[in-house]
């Protein structure tokens, strides 16, 4: 194990360390071309007090990943450890249903702990954030693919002119941008990118995103869901009154702000919940963010893999998540097998919140439930 400091004390730009409940780092796991890279030394930088471990790759880490004993340590490992690594394949894939393509991930893994996370079922037992260096190799590869798309022929469920690129597949970008400045090179790649639009989803309120200046060029979407709802499966995220009160001020920064419901999680009493949600939502946004806003309605997928994670680290979250009473088996489109609600209970539960959102928030628009 080597010092950041003293690993790179020439090289290390001037950076001040973060200041977050969410990250207390000890810990870097790195491949040695990522934490030689400037963006790997600026995250360095921003840890000065974290060992660095190195590793030959950010797949490959014993303590981490397939360590059942993790689970016990799951909100700590979350805290106190980063990987830094070199993303090898930066390609853009199609999406079509919340954005046109999903860009090259830039980080992979989360400081918060929601219980329904789908990123951990492919690490093993721990997922703190890995960042991934080589940001001149993403953001070039997102400009040359938005260059061969030319203007968006016609308007879809996406966006009716810019092709939409979802940021932060596996991550959130709000918690991302603590760590490094990927999340600002990309708001500022896609400002010069008048056909594209970048758009990514989070649950934490990072204000420091109000001075990136993105033009109407990003979209952000706040992820929302009754409090009662969040207290128990949105661990270490910003409360729900807090992203919503974020709303108006992203609005004026010069972001798209779009309201994820996701994910509806169908309980006793989730439609009082829901209604109380719909009626604050109502009350407190200003008429220019309700003028542009939208939402994507996503019921809880679980997974098997997920639910005996839970168990050994918060198993009352289980008892919402996991309802075999109520769910069905579902294959992915990344192979995995997961469940969700059963196709009446889903389809009820969706048409309910729909008719729910055009008697309390009828200037909300559905972009698509799922």
């Amino acid at each position: 194990m080597t010092d950041a400091l003293t690993l790179f004390d020439d090289l290390l730009p001037a950076e001040t360390p973060v200041d977050s409940r969410l990250l207390q780092v000890r810990t870097v796991y790195a491949e040695p071309a990522a934490a030689a890279s400037p963006r790997g030394r600026q995250v360095l930088a921003r840890f000065p007090g974290a060992e660095v471990v190195e590793v030959p790759s950010h797949w490959q880490i014993p303590d981490l990943h397939g360590n059942e004993g993790n689970v016990e340590r799951w909100v700590r490992v979350k805290t106190e450890t980063l990987v830094l690594g070199v993303k090898k394949s930066v390609s853009v894939r199609p999406n079509g249903r919340s954005a046109d393509f999903i860009a090259p991930s830039t980080a992979n893994g989360c400081a918060m702990a929601c219980a329904y996370c789908y990123v951990p079922r492919r690490k093993g037992y721990a997922n703190p954030i890995t960042v991934f260096t080589n940001i001149d190799q993403i953001t070039g590869s997102l400009r040359r693919h938005v260059a061969r798309q030319g203007v968006k022929p016609e308007p879809n469920e996406c966006d009716p002119v810019s092709w939409v690129y979802d940021l932060g597949e596996n991550s959130d970008c709000s918690v991302d941008a603590l760590v490094s400045d990927n999340v600002a090179d990309l708001v500022a790649t896609f400002r010069e990118l008048p056909t594209a639009k970048a758009s990514f989803a989070t649950k934490y309120v990072n204000r420091q995103l109000l001075d990136l200046d993105p033009q109407g060029r990003t979209r952000v979407r706040f992820s929302v869901m009754p409090e009662a709802d969040a207290h128990l499966l949105d661990v270490r995220t910003s409360r729900v009154s807090e992203r919503i009160a974020a709303v108006d001020d992203f609005v004026a920064a010069g972001y798209e702000v779009h309201l994820n419901f996701s994910p509806v999680v169908l309980r006793d009493g989730w439609e009082a919940d829901w209604t109380a949600l719909l009626q604050q939502l109502d009350d407190e946004l200003g008429d220019a963010a309700k003028a542009q806003a939208a939402t994507e309605i996503i019921m809880l997928t679980h997974n098997e893999q997920l639910h005996e994670v839970n168990l050994g680290w918060h198993p009352q979250a289980e008892d919402v998540l996991w309802r075999p009473e109520l769910q069905q088996p579902k294959r992915s489109q990344n192979g995995q097998l997961n469940v969700r609600y059963r196709n009446h209970v889903k389809r009820a539960g969706v048409d309910r919140l729909q008719q729910l959102i055009r008697e309390h928030a009828p200037w909300l628009r559905v972009r698509y439930a799922f």
